[in-house]
């Protein structure tokens, strides 16, 4: 598996030794330069080393950013690859504060592909390696990822016009704009989800006229990554560990993977549809770079897409979905189940200020009659309060 960031209680760490105790082979890829946590991950190292664990620390040059874990187990049936790819890091504090995306699956040729991955950032050995379904950086993301802009340009017409979504923590690199101004002018419509930093500006007359961006703050840190393009009908959607920038696509290594599961897909499909709906709060950006907060609809109730996602997962989990098979075979559904969010199911009450349904039902009694821990503030436009502590509060009272 890559290690780039965890802590000293995350009980993967654990299963590892476990594993190699009980002599099985095992091999992690811990990165060193991982910012913050050097030091610590130096210290993960030495404890996996002492149990046996075949340690490396990714290619010169390269850091290795990218969340994999590779399985071989001899089935009844003969040898299977399982593998799970995500967007968050193994790291059990952050699954607690990051919204992240995660598949679990033993697709063949998937599992092939992270073979060759980690040939690779085992030995550092640079051959050709052919990678049919898996996008890595830095050899073959960002071209594909140019190569599918343009695409959607070329098929983009009237009777089906083309579009393209994204969420990412950022983006900065500058072929990636381009590109997607060169297919807001051609007619293709742009939906952005970008938490942080965002070098592209939207509304531009002539410019930019079909690219809107779209911020979404709320309980949880948005930390996955979608890549979607509607390809004339044939859709395409993708997650993986990239953001659109230059030092994840050229510097570092990174791991996108299709997603091709129809349940899967509609998961995704949902998280876009809800996130840029404007019904609950977000921010979008304007021509000048500078945000405007969106109103909440009524009937949304201002309930945030955080929320809205984290009781879909608690449903999932109640019906079973990407449960394994209970005679200890493979994932049901060949291509596995995805995780959406990682977090302790947590919710909050729908309540009406969509800056304070956040705090979930354990922490509204304790924060009742404190002042707002935040330095954030709030613009009194009608979407809540300077203080959404105050306000929850008050809100508890009306309803008793």
């Amino acid at each position: 598996m890559t290690l780039y960031r965890t802590s000293p209680d995350a009980k993967v760490l654990d299963y590892l030794c476990d594993a190699a105790h009980d002599g099985k082979q095992v091999a992690v890829v811990v990165e060193l330069k991982a910012r913050f946590d050097e030091a610590a991950n130096i210290r993960f190292a030495n404890r996996l080393e002492e149990f046996g664990i075949h340690v490396t620390y990714g290619v010169v040059g390269l850091k290795t950013h990218c969340k994999v874990i590779l399985v071989v187990r001899r089935d009844h049936d003969g040898l299977r690859r399982y593998a799970h790819i995500g967007t968050g890091n193994y790291h059990p504090g952050t699954a607690r504060l990051y919204s992240d995306f995660g598949v679990l699956t033993c697709d063949a040729v998937v599992g092939q592909d992270l073979t060759e991955l980690f040939n690779y950032l085992t030995t550092g050995y640079r051959p050709k390696r052919a990678f049919r379904k898996v996008l890595p950086a830095p050899t073959l993301l960002k071209k594909a990822l140019l190569a599918k802009i343009e695409r959607e340009i070329v098929v983009h017409s009237s009777a089906s016009p083309g579009l393209i979504q994204l969420k990412t923590n950022a983006l900065e690199d500058v072929d990636i704009a381009a590109a997607l101004y060169r297919a807001s002018q051609a007619g293709v419509k742009v939906d952005l989800l970008v938490r942080d930093t965002c070098r592209l500006r939207p509304g531009l007359p002539g410019v930019s006229d079909n690219i809107r961006v779209v911020s979404v703050i709320g309980r949880f840190l948005e930390h996955g990554r979608i890549y979607y393009f509607r390809n004339g009908g044939d859709e395409e959607y993708f997650i993986g560990s990239a953001d659109c920038m230059k030092r994840n696509l050229e510097s570092r290594v990174e791991v996108v993977i299709p997603i091709e599961d129809p349940l899967c897909r509609k998961e995704l499909r949902t998280v876009l549809d809800v996130q840029l709906s404007g019904d609950h709060g977000e921010w979008e950006m304007q021509p000048d770079g500078s945000y405007l907060r969106r109103a909440p609809t009524v009937t949304s109730r201002a309930v945030s897409s955080c929320s809205s996602r984290s009781r879909r997962s608690n449903s999932a989990k109640r019906d079973g979905a990407g449960s394994c098979d209970p005679k200890g075979g493979a994932p049901r559904g060949e291509r596995g189940a995805m995780s959406l969010l990682s977090s302790d199911g947590m919710e909050g009450d729908a309540v009406s200020d969509p800056d304070s349904v956040f705090l979930g039902q354990r922490l509204k009694n304790h924060w009742k009659n404190s002042a707002c821990p935040w330095p954030y503030k709030l613009t009194p436009d009608g979407c809540g309060s300077r203080n959404p502590v105050a306000a929850l509060a008050r809100r508890i009272e009306e309803q008793k």
